[in-house]
Formats: C-alpha cells, structure tokens, sequence
C-alpha cells in the first residue's frame, strides 16, 4: 500500500472516529430531553380542558398545580438545550479534566453571545421586542443576541474541546503560572468565543441557509422524506453516527420551520414541543419524523426479530440466550434503544440489516401516511401512552396496533426464513468449541450464564488484553469504546461469551465493544479495576 493510501485511510479512519464521538456527546442532552419530554407531555394533557372535560376530577386545584408544576419543569429542556450542547461536547469527547471543559463551554458560550450583542449594538441592528424575531433574533441566558438553537451551542462545545485538547498542559512565565494549566481552558475560551461572537453576525446567514436548503430537500420529498430520515438514521447507527441526523432534523431548520404561538419555530421535536406547550394543534408535518414512524420497528419488529432468533436456536440452547433476548426486547421496547437487537445480526446478515432499514424508512412513511399524530425521542411504549393515547383519539394512536401486528409477522418470517436458509450463527446456533487440556484431553469450554462471567468486567477487562492494553476507556448508550495498544492480544470470542454482541475495530488501535444496556455498569467495573492499586 503507498504512503498516501496510508495516509488516506489514516484520515477516515480519525474523521470516522471524531464523528462517532460527536455523535455520542448528543446523547447527553437527548436523553435529558427525553425525561423532561415525558414531563411535559404528562403536565399538558392532565392541565388541558379537553382532559378536565372528560375526566372532571382532574380539576382539582392540586392536581391542577403538581402537573402544571411538571409541565413548568420540563419545560427546561427545551429553553436551555442550545448551552447544553455547549457543555455536553467537551465533557463528553475529552480525555481529561472533563469538567473543566463543560465550566469553559458555558463561559464561552455566553461570551459569545454578548460579544454578538456588542456587535449589533454597536452597528445599531438589535431589533426591538416586536420584531427581535422577524430579525432573526432572541433572548439568549437573558442577553439579546442571534438564534442560532442548537448549532450554536455545538460550535461552542467543538471550539471548547479542541482549545482544552490543545491547552491544557500549557505552562505560563512564573508571573502568571497561576493561570496555566487547566485554569487557562475557561480563559482562553472566552477569549476566542467572543472573538468568534464578533463574526457571527457576518457569517451565520451563510450557514443558516445551508441548513435551510437541507429542510427543504428534506420536506420537498414528501411522503419518502420521512422514508428517507428513517433510512438514513439506520445506515449511520452502526458507524454510531446517526445521532447527527437526528439532532439536525429535530433541532434545525432541516426539520422544518413553522410559527408557534406567534413566534417562528425550527426543528421538528421543538416544534412539536412548542405546539404542545401553547395548546395548539400537534403538526402532522413535524411528528412525521418523530416518535411515531419509530414505534412500529421498535414495538413490534424487534420484538420479532428476538422471537424469530429464539425459535431458529437449538433447544439446549434456548435457555441460555433467553435472558439477552427478553432484555433486548425490554429495552426496545420501554426506551426505544434499538442496539442490542441489532447488533445480533448485524455482523453475521448484513443483507438482513438492510432489509431492517428499509422497514424503518418504511415504518416514518406508513405512519405518516395514515395521519398519526405522536411526537417525542424514543419510540417506545412510554411515547406511545403519554404523547398518544393521553393526547386523545386526535392523535390516531389506535392505528399504531394494526401496523404493529403487519410488522411483526413481516420481521418474524423474514428473520426466520433467512436465519435457517443461511444457517446464520445467530445466539444459540454457534458452533460447539472445544479446548484441549494440559493432558490432551477435550472439553467444552466454560459456559457464561448470567451473574456468572456475563457481564463480568474482571473477564471482559482480560479479554481487552488486560489494564495495561487499554490506553483509552468510554461509552456511549451501548458501547465501549475503547483504544487498544495491541489490538492483537484481544480474546473475540470469550468477549462474545461475556455479553459482547459485537467487536467494532475502527483501526489497529480504536475499537467498540457493543455491550448493550449493561454498558454503564461494565465500563464502571472495568475503571474500578484499572484505578485499583492491586
């Protein structure tokens, strides 16, 4: 291979790497957004009047002030997502002093904001209170400055994390060494954020139109739009980058603009949100990429999948993949968490992943065909009762049922027939391995069952080639990602025993372990024995 080949692939594989990060920083503020998601939606519907019509007793005055309480408090989410984002790409992508990144990003992102106030107060552009939207502009912490949502607090939180990556270590003249080190990052921070706030106002119609132009494509493909989103979401999951795409339609422009309440109002999941909050008719145009297209794959399908994999095992196996199956059900099904599914059979069928994807583009356009009227993150039945069934029969949730049921027999007899026609190593149809003892004798190798090597971070962190192999330990909502010195002294196969779906190797020394749920608590008890002097 020549040196600029090399070099290329070098290049993906880092620009890959830093993409899947970003992506898995999003996670922090998605998935607070989700919790307070669920608190709005429950506040609005049991404070509405069509809710109090039905139901009179829910008029009582404390029942009336604890959910309009909720509805108050998860109403935070919404208001300050923009610098949670700031602060969540520092915290989340750097290596060290992880805190110290997110208390720059929140420096930074308000310097910049008043940097860009100072600018339009000085060129004499900041608009009064009746046209500060028509201008483009909002009230940000309390400082009037450009809206810029989302995008503005991930340039903030990208600026913050390459000044911290850079800075950190820097060490000053002896006059000013008390600012070196780690107290520099929130300095210098807000020195370049407000020098960049100062370019803001020349720049940000260029990448506002951008924006623009990809919800239009989005929006002018009609019905396949949502087929498309539904696609496109799952063709990135496994590079782990798909929370980009739907941060940029949920958040941006790219899932349209509409006016709420008298006030313009972009991105599907605030606009839906925003719609809620003022008690004003759901939009079918935003919800068309929200919840409901995910429901039917999330219900339904991985359901079937998990079922079609139980029944293809071999029976004196099923006992033992039983309990990884009802937990990767539960998860899709509760919270919309698809990786545990489908990592295993993404490795094994990629055709069958393919096909999985076209059923969830699928699954966005059926829903939206059929006028179903359910927004919110996850897709799973919390949505499906608080944003649906709670919201009334405006929201057609009873058609969810009969597309659900076409789903799962479509997923089942699919999974099943290609499983046995490809005789596929789903769990429970592996091989028998044996091992060969000191005295030549053979045997089976241990057997993992839950509580008892499953999950173990003493087996997991030996197969990883042990504490001194591993140079660099995360995770994201079901993966380790880890950076290995020598990826060679990895044991695949007793990783897989341990509860490993699947092994990603990005490059020689970047890899994912897919662990699914459990991923939090493994990656604790690996840290817990990498820190431990013993």
């Amino acid at each position: 291979m020549s040196n600029a080949a090399t070099v290329s692939r070098s290049l993906r594989t880092k620009v890959l790497s830093f993409l899947q990060e970003l992506g898995k920083t999003f996670m922090f503020p998605v998935s607070t957004l989700a919790f307070m998601g669920i608190l709005v939606g429950l506040g609005s519907s049991v404070t509405s009047e069509a809710m109090i019509e039905k139901l009179p007793f829910l008029g009582n005055d404390i029942i009336q002030f604890i959910f309009s309480f909720m509805n108050t408090v998860g109403g935070f989410g919404f208001t300050y997502l923009p610098v949670m984002f700031a602060m969540a790409i520092p915290f989340g992508m750097c290596k060290r002093n992880k805190g110290v990144g997110a208390i720059s990003a929140f420096a930074g992102y308000v310097a910049m904001n008043l940097s860009i106030n100072f600018l339009l107060n000085y060129r004499g552009e900041l608009a009064d209170a009746a046209s500060m939207k028509i201008a483009g502009q909002n009230m940000v912490l309390g400082i009037q400055s450009i809206e810029m949502g989302v995008l503005g607090g991930i340039i903030v939180g990208l600026i913050v994390y390459l000044l911290q990556e850079k800075f950190q270590d820097i060490r000053l003249p002896d006059a000013f060494s008390f600012f070196g080190g780690i107290r520099f990052i929130p300095i210098v921070s807000v020195l370049v954020l407000g020098l960049v706030g100062l370019v803001v106002p020349f720049t940000w119609p260029v990448l506002q139109s951008g924006i623009e132009a990809l919800g239009n494509g989005i929006q002018g493909a009609g019905i396949f739009g949502p087929f498309l989103y539904g696609l496109g979401v799952l063709l990135l999951k496994p590079f782990g980058m798909h929370h980009i795409l739907l941060a940029l339609v949920r958040f941006t422009e790219a899932g349209g603009t509409q006016v709420v309440d008298g006030k313009p109002i972009s991105g599907a999941l605030n606009i839906f949100y925003a719609q809620l909050n003022a008690g004003e008719a759901i939009s079918h145009q935003a919800t068309a990429f929200l919840s409901q297209g995910f429901m039917p794959t999330f219900m339904f399908g991985l359901p079937a999948i998990c079922l079609a994999i139980y029944l293809t095992a071999y029976k004196k196996n099923r006992p033992g993949i039983k309990g990884i199956l009802i937990s990767a059900v539960l998860v899709a099904v509760v919270t919309g968490i698809s990786e545990p599914t489908e990592f295993l059979f993404l490795f094994l069928a990629p055709g069958l992943y393919l096909f999985h994807s076209v059923m969830s583009g699928a699954a966005l356009m059926v829903m939206s065909l059929i006028g179903v009227n359910i927004g919110n993150t996850d897709g799973g039945i919390l949505d499906w009762l608080i944003f649906g069934i709670m919201q009334g029969n405006e929201t057609k949730w009873y058609l969810l049922i009969p597309v659900g049921i076409i789903w799962f027999a479509v997923y089942f007899f699919v999974f099943r027939w290609y499983i046995l026609k490809h005789n596929l190593e789903t769990p429970g149809r592996e091989k028998e391995e044996e091992v060969t003892l000191a005295d030549g004798v053979t045997a089976k190798p241990k057997t993992f069952t839950k509580g008892n090597g499953i999950y173990d971070p003493g087996i997991i962190l030996d197969a990883l080639g042990g504490s001194a192999n591993v140079t660099s330990l995360d995770n994201c909502v079901t993966r380790l990602r880890l950076q290995l010195k020598d990826k060679s002294l990895m044991d695949k196969a007793t990783l897989k025993k341990a509860g490993a779906l699947a092994i990603v190797e990005l490059d020689d020394h970047n890899v994912q372990v897919v662990i699914g749920a459990q991923v939090q608590t493994v990656k604790n008890g690996i840290e817990e024995i990498m820190v431990s002097p013993a």
